[in-house]
């Protein structure tokens, strides 16, 4: 068993997290991921409103009895999301563990804080990690380039990323981006990390809430099938590659502006791409850890092999590795 701080602080048994995925994170894929032993995160703004929230809570607690949290991400809307709403909403629900991620947690820490709430927070720059663990964040989960969705704007890889935000932050710190086997639990915990998040490997699994083709997809694809759009506009987001990922590139590499684009990454295009399985249907995150992805396992059974493998390598290679070196007479 890998214990870290992560686990202790969180209670869970497994230091693997469930990303929190727009339109994937529901009731049954965290469940799944918290009965491996993992931390399983509902996505708060997958559900229409803040009472659709409570009820997909009391639907986890149903299906598991192990700990899970909720993501609230928090980001500039056209339409207007009552944020404060959903937050009352997570606490009266009675859950302690909060995701947060997209804006600056501290508006919303004191109210958490006052009751009893722990929270991670999801950045991708050593500088905004250093900032959420002054505003009193319990943990830091920093997204590496790798990642699917929003990488941040200074393109820094994980091998890179985590050891920098490690060295400046005290709080557990969970490596995010690319991870989606034991070999990557086991680098992670090697360059300082306290575990690790994955959002593309759970969103291919048994109990991710989409299409079969769009997992299918995954399996098939390598790690270079994805694109990076919107980096003219310094929001980049790293996407699936297909035609109308490719097409919003080549609008905006032209000078195009968000509104020339706006009919092509419309996010309910890219729901739809999950409930119909047309995978050129709009854009849709898939992260570089798909080259990594072969099969569609139940995520508890993702969690365990995880680790499992993770102390395979620790005590098995790593350590023969170390034994074998001549010790100086």
């Amino acid at each position: 068993m890998v214990r870290t701080r992560f686990t202790e602080t969180f209670g869970i048994t497994h230091p693997i997290v469930q990303g929190g995925m727009q339109w994937v994170g529901t009731a049954d894929l965290a469940a799944a991921v918290s009965n491996g032993g993992g931390l399983g995160l509902i996505t708060a703004l997958t559900q229409p409103t803040p009472e659709a929230l409570t009820t997909e809570i009391a639907r986890c607690r149903d299906l598991t009895d192990r700990p899970f949290g909720v993501n609230l991400t928090i980001l500039p809307t056209i339409k207007p999301v009552p944020y404060d709403e959903y937050r009352d909403a997570i606490v009266e629900s009675g859950i302690r563990i909060v995701e947060t991620a997209g804006s600056n947690p501290e508006p919303h820490m004191p109210y958490f804080r006052d009751h009893g709430v722990k929270v991670i927070h999801k950045c991708t720059s050593v500088r905004h990690a250093v900032k959420a663990e002054r505003v009193g964040v319990d943990a830091i989960s920093i997204d590496g380039f790798e990642c699917a969705g929003h990488p941040g704007e200074d393109d820094v890889p994980g091998l890179v990323l985590i050891p920098a935000a490690a060295a400046q932050v005290s709080v557990p710190l969970i490596a995010s981006g690319g991870f989606a086997d034991g070999r990557g639990l086991a680098a992670a915990l090697a360059l300082g990390a306290d575990g690790i998040n994955m959002g593309t490997r759970f969103l291919c699994t048994q109990e991710s809430p989409v299409h079969p083709n769009i997992k299918q997809r995954i399996v098939e694809a390598t790690e270079l099938d994805t694109e990076l759009i919107f980096r003219p506009l310094r929001n980049t987001s790293r996407v699936a590659a297909n035609a109308v990922s490719r097409q919003t590139v080549e609008i905006l590499d032209a000078g195009g502006t968000f509104e020339d684009v706006r009919h092509l990454v419309n996010g309910e295009r890219g729901r739809d791409v999950y409930a119909s399985g047309d995978t050129e249907a709009g854009i849709w995150s898939v992260g570089l850890g798909q080259g990594l992805i072969h099969d569609i396992p139940s995520a508890t059974d993702v969690v365990g092999r995880i680790v499992a493998e993770a102390e395979q390598i620790i005590r098995g290679r790593l350590a023969e590795l170390v034994s074998a070196v001549p010790v100086p007479a």
